[in-house]
């Protein structure tokens, strides 16, 4: 697999909370200096950096992140403000504490809602995989496949883990055919990122891969 074909699957991802629009710019920048899928970015910066790019590469942004324990109303406001603002993606966190307490109707009826405001745009559905057993891992791809979501997500990168390739061989077997998976968090090397889109995932949400390939091009033309 070159780098070109794992480039075409990031999601490029700035959301530290430190983060500052000349960031941001240089993230977009990159991005489409690379290719990649998207840029994921903090939802105040949706509107300046759709109107940088003005459409040269697509815009994520995160909902009710990184805990996911706002009410469905907060999150519907979001996703619409974000989507008002410019964003082509949205990836959006569960409440986590509903999925334990098995409240598996209040989750399905809220990532219903926020499909339902997304349109034909792509929702991702972040689920937190290091705060869950492997059943209510399994309970939620069922829940995403039922909710008519466009992908599963491991990870926000925020908890005490990120993405496994346990995680995306559990969801490739109990996810619907029209369910695509999202691996984030934590990977750091071309050969993870390969590993990851040979399980299947179709995005990898990382801010590392296009900082190695710059390292690379940098020390290349050192030379």
């Amino acid at each position: 697999m070159n780098k070109a074909e794992i480039f075409s699957r990031v999601d490029h991802t700035l959301l530290a909370q430190t983060a500052t629009w000349p960031e941001i710019k240089v993230i977009c920048d990159d991005a489409i200096a690379y290719g990649t899928a998207s840029v994921c970015i903090p939802p105040s910066f949706v509107k300046e950096a759709a109107e940088y790019v003005q459409g040269k590469i697509a815009i994520c942004t995160v909902i009710g992140f990184p805990n996911g324990y706002n009410t469905t109303a907060v999150k519907a406001f979001e996703t619409q403000n974000a989507i008002d603002n410019g964003a082509d993606e949205i990836d959006m966190v569960i409440n986590i504490g509903d999925l334990k307490a098995g409240k598996k109707e209040q989750i399905l009826e809220e990532i219903k809602t926020l499909k339902k405001i997304c349109g034909g745009r792509i929702l991702k559905v972040i689920i937190e995989t290091c705060l869950l057993t492997d059943e209510e891992k399994v309970t939620m791809c069922q829940l995403v496949t039922e909710a008519g979501a466009d992908y599963i997500k491991t990870s926000t990168g925020f908890s005490k883990g990120g993405a496994t390739f346990a995680d995306i061989e559990l969801f490739a077997k109990n996810i619907g055919p029209n369910v695509k998976m999202k691996a984030a968090g934590g990977i750091s090397s071309m050969e993870d990122a390969e590993k990851f889109i040979e399980l299947g995932a179709e995005r990898l949400g990382t801010s590392r891969i296009v900082k190695i390939a710059k390292v690379e091009a940098a020390e290349a033309g050192s030379y």
